[in-house]
């Protein structure tokens, strides 16, 4: 995926401003930034679910000529918040994440699919339950799983950690860096610079709308750049085991 000068503007106001960004088939790139940076919003432009100026292309075809089911055949999408009207079982609502396949060939490989999604976020033990009697964070990893049996070349995933305890928080973006393995581009939202530095390849730092920085989190996650975007002082340590840069608040 490579996006050039895309922009978007909210109620008459620019939330994204003229924002290059691209994602490469293995790798995972991170979106970080204070909140209201325009992140999400990105996040919604690139996945074609908002109006846009600027160019974005996926596979060398602009996203704009996608139809939308060619496009969820290319594209799997996690917002923020999963909603359901409808008291679908964990079962139904991960298979949803198949329905781009159907009548395909690939459509063979559905039950597949979804038995690797669930494994892969520890749903498998509440397949029969209905959604919206799960607690948030089994809801997102349901989501997340969702997302997973679609296989996809390409994930974008908007803050897929935040209402997970630590551990399923290194076993989502652990997903994330197998399916990346595999030869997918992972796009992810991430509030954690910890986890950011941990599991992406480059990193995109926003504020404003704009991109201040981008580059592997070891080059640019500096003491002087996030203490400017966040604007609070922070230090940035190595971690003592694999030198990853750790982001500590000055209080």
């Amino acid at each position: 995926m490579k996006a050039t000068g895309v922009s978007v503007s909210l109620g008459g106001r620019t939330v994204v401003s003229s924002v290059d960004l691209h994602a490469s088939p293995g790798e995972i790139v991170a979106l970080v930034g204070p909140n209201g940076a325009g992140k999400s919003t990105l996040l919604a432009a690139l996945a074609g679910d908002l109006p846009f100026a600027g160019e974005i292309s996926l596979r060398d075809k602009p996203l704009r000529s996608y139809r939308p089911v060619v496009l969820a055949r290319q594209r799997a999408v996690l917002p923020q918040k999963a909603a359901l009207s409808f008291p679908f079982t964990v079962g139904e609502v991960v298979r949803m994440g198949r329905a781009p396949w159907a009548g395909q060939p690939e459509a063979a490989d559905d039950e597949d699919a979804v038995v690797e999604a669930m494994r892969l976020t520890e749903t498998t033990g509440f397949a029969a339950r209905p959604f919206p009697a799960l607690s948030g964070g089994e809801q997102a990893r349901v989501a997340l799983a969702r997302v997973l049996a679609q296989r996809t070349p390409l994930l974008l995933l908007d803050e897929p950690t935040a209402a997970l305890d630590l551990r399923h928080q290194e076993l989502v973006l652990s997903a994330a860096r197998d399916r990346a393995a595999a030869g997918a581009a992972v796009v992810v939202v991430l509030h954690d610079l910890g986890l950011a530095a941990a599991y992406a390849d480059r990193a995109y730092v926003l504020a404003g709308g704009e991109v201040r920085r981008e580059g592997p989190p070891a080059s640019i996650f500096t003491a002087e750049l996030l203490s400017s975007v966040y604007q609070h002082e922070v230090e940035v340590l190595p971690h003592p085991r694999t030198g990853t840069p750790l982001v500590v608040p000055r209080r």
